[in-house]
C-alpha cells in the first residue's frame, strides 16, 4: 500500500478545506501518515470542554472522523467527496484535560468503501479514553 499524501499534504488539506477545525487556534494537528495509518493529535482548547472540564463527546468524534477520513487520503489522495456513512464510538474513560492522540488504520480499502478503526488515548498518561470505528464512502473514480 503505497502512501498518496504524507502530513504536509494532509495538514495543508485540513487547512484549505476545513479551516474551521482550526479557525480560532490549531486545535487539531496531523501527527503522522503511512502505508494503511494517520494520527492527529488534539490540543483542547476552552471550546471543546464541556462542563466539569472534561473533553466533550462531540470534540472526540470529530477527532475520530478527521483522523479516519486522513488514514483514507493518505492511501487515496484527496478526495474532498469522500463521505462518513457510519461513525461508531465507545466512551471509555474521563479523558484527563491534556491533548489525545488519534490513531486510525484501515481495515478494510475497497474501491467504493473504507473501514477504518480509531484509537484515543491520553497523551499524558497513555489510557485509551475512546475508541471508534468507520466506515466511508467514497466516490467513483473519472477511471471507475
Amino acid at each position: 500500500m503505497s502512501i498518496m499524501m504524507d502530513v504536509e499534504a494532509l495538514s495543508s488539506f485540513l487547512e484549505r478545506e476545513f479551516p474551521q477545525v482550526n479557525a480560532d487556534g490549531i486545535a487539531f494537528t496531523v501527527t503522522g501518515a503511512g502505508p494503511g495509518f494517520a494520527s492527529m493529535r488534539l490540543d483542547p482548547m476552552e471550546r471543546h470542554l464541556r462542563p466539569g472540564g472534561t473533553v466533550s463527546g462531540p470534540t472526540l468524534f470529530t477527532l475520530a472522523d478527521v483522523t479516519a477520513y486522513f488514514a483514507i487520503l493518505a492511501q487515496i489522495g484527496p478526495v474532498a467527496l469522500a463521505v462518513t456513512t457510519n461513525l461508531n464510538i465507545n466512551f471509555l474513560r474521563k479523558p484527563e484535560l491534556g491533548p489525545i492522540d488519534a490513531v486510525a488504520k484501515l481495515l478494510k480499502l475497497g474501491k467504493r468503501l473504507a473501514v477504518v478503526d480509531i484509537a484515543m488515548t491520553s497523551a499524558m498518561n497513555g489510557q485509551l479514553v475512546a475508541h471508534a470505528t468507520s466506515t466511508y464512502s467514497i466516490p467513483p473514480r473519472a477511471s471507475d
